[in-house]
């Protein structure tokens, strides 16, 4: 198509659960979803720490030499409720300050299976949108 223009991709927000899921499942498929887009030159962005699901997709991508940027509410790291980010963490006020940097910041979202806090935030992401 004459004029049109393609968009490449090059910083993904990962929304995940906080938790491992009732399945080893869920752990496989974030860690390779973390390998390829690592392996095709994707960075992170993503809600930080280093624990359980968001632990695994951010130390996949930076296996593969891709940068990770965790955007963290500052009350988590205060308590120490998510580990240690792997790569930079930008820290926020808040959930809602979280959500919005994750937006400003990444050219798609990705959501794999989660609790309630990452529906929220996939609802979130479609009324914005």
């Amino acid at each position: 198509m004459e004029g049109s223009s393609v968009r490449t991709l090059e910083k993904i927000c990962v929304f995940c659960g906080a938790n491992y899921g009732k399945d080893e499942s869920y752990v496989k498929a974030t860690h390779r979803l973390g390998e390829v887009l690592g392996k095709r030159g994707i960075n992170l962005i993503y809600g930080g720490g280093s624990l359980r699901l968001m632990g695994c997709v951010s130390t996949a991508i930076a296996v593969h030499g891709r940068r990770v940027l965790g955007i963290v509410p500052s009350t988590f790291t205060k308590k120490n409720l998510i580990g240690k980010t792997c790569g930079k963490e930008l820290k926020v006020a808040n959930m809602h300050e979280r959500l919005l940097k994750m937006m400003e910041f990444g050219d798609a979202s990705i959501a794999l299976l989660g609790g309630f806090g990452t529906l929220k935030e996939l609802f979130q992401i479609f009324f914005w949108a």
